[in-house]
């Protein structure tokens, strides 16, 4: 299995990124975010950080990076992209992902951990977990809010394509548990084709004990999975 790890100007978690994935068996690359070619990869991530300074808005120049053209056209062959914090931004600025990423609902940076319940398994990023299932992932960003229109919320909700949601420890999905605002306690989208996924939380943060969490691991255990089974098929 073969990833690439993007690097944008300002990212800070593309090592966390790199180190978990290699802990999991794939050979892993790091791309700059000049180069202009992103084929020969089945997953390719977008970690978080604050690419270009978060300037404009959280993801807005990192689009027009010249690798994102090269990621547009891996994604429309049915490539695995997981997009992570400023990742998810970045996705959604460059119309993988619908929807926008806007300030947390109190203006204020979030660090802390969170509780997220997965809503949908027919995917390559859950496949190995189940639906209803409470996962502690840390969050930290101060644009977490996930906004989009009417129309687009029932397409995502009618497709299945909410993967997780915000909630609290019993796995109900409150305002109170809701840490940033973000539109029906959305913490995570897929596109339609379900090869493309955006979050906000850091999963990459949630695989060692070390760290507080190992909950994380659901997700890269998916992707091997998901792949595992691609290659044997």
């Amino acid at each position: 299995m073969r990833a690439a790890v993007i690097r944008f100007p300002g990212s800070n978690c593309d090592q966390d990124c790199h180190f978990v994935l290699r802990e999991f068996g794939f050979d892993t690359d790091f791309l700059w975010h000049k180069e202009t070619s992103a084929a020969g990869y089945d997953l390719i991530v977008l970690p978080g950080g604050f690419s270009y300074g978060d300037y404009l808005r959280c993801g807005a120049i990192a689009r027009f990076s010249p690798v994102m053209k090269s990621i547009v056209e891996q994604a429309s062959k049915g490539v695995l992209v997981l997009g992570i914090c400023n990742g998810f931004q970045i996705l959604c600025e460059s119309g993988l992902l619908p929807g926008a990423l806007i300030r947390n609902r109190d203006l204020h940076f979030i660090c802390e951990h969170v509780s997220l319940r997965v809503e949908n398994v027919a995917n390559p990023f859950l496949s190995a977990s189940r639906i209803g299932r409470v996962l502690r992932v840390p969050i930290a960003h101060g644009e977490g809010n996930f906004t989009a229109d009417a129309e687009t919320l029932r397409a995502l909700n009618a497709e299945g394509r909410v993967l997780v949601r915000y909630c609290d420890e019993a796995g109900r999905v409150t305002p109170e548990a809701n840490p940033n605002g973000a539109a029906e306690n959305i913490a995570g989208i897929c596109n339609a084709q379900r090869n493309v996924f955006g979050l906000m939380p850091h999963p990459e943060r949630a695989c060692d004990g070390a760290l507080l969490s190992t909950d994380g691991r659901a997700i890269f255990e998916s992707l091997v999975a998901t792949l595992g089974k691609s290659r044997a098929a």
